[in-house]
Order: C-alpha cells, then structure tokens, then sequence
C-alpha cells in the first residue's frame, strides 16, 4: 500500500493521520484549519521595563547593582523577543471538539499535510450502510 504522504513523522494514509504519537482515523476528522501563533508581546516588553526602572533608579541613587541588574533585564526582555518564533499548528476537528494533530514553524509544511489529508479524506470510501434487522424490508 503506498502512503501518501510520509515526511517528519507524520503520516498519512487512506485511513489515519498518525503524528506526534497519536493516531486519528480518517473517518472521525470532521475538518482541518491551520492556526498562526504569533509572537507574545507582553512577557518581553514587561521584563525590559521593569529592567528599565531598576537601572534608572540605581543610576539615580548611584547603585552599581541595581544598574547592573536593569541593564540584565533589559538585555533578558530583548533576547525573549528575539528566540520566540512564530508557530502554526494543525487543527482537527474530532466529534465537533478541536484537537491539536502537528505543531510545526513551517507553514507550508503543514499546508501540505493538510492537503494530504482533504485528499485521503476525499478518497475514502463510502460509509456503509445502516444494516437492517432480519425479516425486515428496507425502507424505500
């Protein structure tokens, strides 16, 4: 049987998408949707002001440590900044709840699982009918 696709652990075939250790059958993903997390703002921002205020105030009362440790903070609230990465995650949608499947910093990565997976989804067969109880004629 050939996979569809297969690359970076993840894995998907007519019948489930397996990545990160999980397993989700085909006939349970209801949709797909990628999501951006973008960069957070505020941890770093806080971290530098508070960085900011301490050197100002050992600067102001002549406090080599307290200068010190702002000039630290400033320098932490900067490199927190500038090693948050954006990331995407790929969103299934599984008994009307949504899960969490692929986490990658790679859009276009995750695009194409996602492709991947509306193609397998779309390739799957039929499901199959309802059966009837014996003696029963099927309703018409």
């Amino acid at each position: 049987m050939e996979l569809p696709f297969n690359e970076a652990a993840v894995t998907v075939t007519r019948t489930s998408l397996s990545a990160a250790g999980q397993v989700i059958a085909m006939r349970d993903i209801e949709d797909t949707r990628i999501v951006t997390v973008e960069r957070s703002r505020v941890v770093p921002i806080v971290i530098s002001l508070i960085g900011v205020a301490i050197a100002a105030a050992g600067g102001v009362w002549g406090a080599g440590a307290a200068l010190g440790c702002g000039v630290m903070l400033i320098v932490v609230g900067w490199l927190a900044w500038i090693w948050q990465e954006v990331s995407h995650r790929l969103i299934v949608v599984v008994g009307g709840a949504p899960r969490e499947a692929v986490t990658s910093g790679d859009r276009a990565f995750l695009e194409r699982v996602e492709q991947a997976v509306r193609a397998a989804k779309a390739d799957a067969p039929a499901a199959p009918a309802a059966p009837t109880a014996p003696g029963a004629t099927p309703a018409a």
